[in-house]
């Protein structure tokens, strides 16, 4: 528990933080498992169009410091090798 001002509001900061960093993880992860399924059934175009989509989203998390930025830069790369 926070005794100080200062404190309490580090805990909401870091609990907002938190919340946006999982939600961004977790539409990566989902959006990864899509595109794979695609690239596995051979789908070029939903594919694609899917590649940008979860780029983007990579991207925008590296930008927002939840994610590494080379960890984005190896997951998209190893993404449009499968491509």
């Amino acid at each position: 528990m926070p005794n100080v001002k200062s404190a309490e509001k580090r805990v909401q900061v870091s609990a907002i933080r938190r919340a946006r960093n999982v939600s961004a993880k977790s539409a990566i992860k989902t959006y990864m498992r899509k595109y794979q399924s695609a690239v596995a059934a051979g789908e070029t175009e939903t594919a694609i169009t899917l590649f940008r989509k979860v780029t983007s989203l990579i991207d925008r998390a590296a930008g927002k410091g939840s994610i590494h930025k080379n960890t984005a830069a190896r997951r998209k790369s190893r993404l449009a090798a499968k491509l």
